[in-house]
């Protein structure tokens, strides 16, 4: 059962679905572009920009256009057409027909994974709500995967504690591709004398207690004196030690109900 910081996160994704500037987009490798010149139907091409930015085009050859956008390459090529002598007045029309190099990959415990393009200025919070939002097996923390200038940096933002906090400054703004990768919810486990025993979801702040209740609460014979949790300590060894009812849980404690003496 998700908490309301769920709800209040789910609900701002979908508010900021529609919230993106008006940017225009910049072109770069892997785009594919159909051009045309008014009144030279033999200029008329579709071609892809190279890894390098670089598109082929008649008459012209290699005309380097990554990073420009749409207009400014229209205008960079009616130019070069007009400089070289092959039209007095060159009107071009681009029109790109599939945006890859302006896309982001939304991946991990989202509703719709995949890769989105970014149409403008876009955030965090717009790519989350264009993949549908958190899933249910979707915890607060994602990871935001992004190179710049040949650096490649991991950041990890905990999206619900920024909504509580209205820290929106911390919703940053991605770029072509960049990475957001949802992490699973942090489980732990009860076990022993619950009325299911098995995997729950770590809420924030949950209690020995509350984490039986996950499991519906003690059977006939289960006892909430003596219980007992195992975890792994700094070296990694699983140790086993007794727990209060009120003690914290942490990720993958595994805790253990016993049956009553009595």
């Amino acid at each position: 059962m998700k908490t309301s910081g769920h709800w209040m996160a789910a609900g701002l994704l979908a508010l900021c679905a529609g919230l993106a500037g008006a940017a225009e987009v910049l072109l770069g490798p892997g785009d594919v572009l159909r051009l045309s010149v008014h009144g030279s139907p033999d200029l008329s091409v579709e071609t892809r920009v190279s890894e390098s930015g670089a598109i082929t085009f008649p008459l012209l050859g290699q005309v380097a256009i990554g990073g420009l956008s749409v207009a400014a390459a229209e205008r960079k090529i009616g130019s070069l057409l007009e400089k070289g002598g092959y039209l007095k007045k060159a009107e071009v029309n681009m029109l790109v027909t599939t945006l890859a190099s302006q896309q982001v990959s939304v991946l991990g415990q989202v509703n719709r994974p995949g890769r989105y393009p970014v149409e403008g200025r876009r955030k965090v919070l717009d790519l989350l709500a264009m993949a549908g939002g958190v899933s249910a097996e979707g915890g607060d923390l994602i990871s935001l995967v992004r190179t710049r200038d040949g650096k490649t940096r991991r950041e990890s933002i905990d999206v619900v504690d920024m909504v509580r906090k209205g820290e929106l400054d911390k919703d940053v703004e991605v770029a072509g591709g960049d990475i957001i990768f949802v992490e699973r919810a942090p489980r732990a486990y009860v076990t022993g004398e619950v009325q299911r025993p098995g995997a729950f979801r770590i809420e924030r702040g949950m209690t020995v207690q509350q984490a039986i209740s996950a499991g519906g609460g003690l059977t006939p014979r289960g006892s909430d004196n003596g219980m007992r949790v195992t975890r792994r300590d700094a070296d990694g060894r699983a140790v086993t030690r007794e727990v209060r009812s009120s003690d914290p849980v942490q990720v993958d404690d595994v805790i253990t109900v016993r049956e009553s003496w009595f």
